[in-house]
């Protein structure tokens, strides 16, 4: 029968805490990373939505239908 301690699979609870401590600083990084990037592209959506040419579509593309339906215009 195998004895596990005689084998050196035993991890150290200091090696243990540095494996933990970079896995989680390499997700905090992401983490950052994407809130970066979410509010350059925030920014930017703003400024493509306050732009004229954008406006100028919205405005054009939207009718109203309703007129030509049988609805309710109480």
């Amino acid at each position: 029968m195998l004895n596990i301690t005689n084998l050196n699979l035993m991890v150290s609870t200091m090696q243990l805490t540095i494996v933990l401590i970079i896995t989680a600083a390499i997700f905090l990084i992401f983490i950052v990373i994407a809130i970066i990037k979410m509010y350059k592209l925030k920014a930017e959506n703003k400024r493509l939505l306050e732009s004229d040419a954008f406006k100028a579509d919205v405005d054009e593309s939207y009718k109203d239908f309703t007129d030509g339906h049988l609805y309710d215009n109480k």
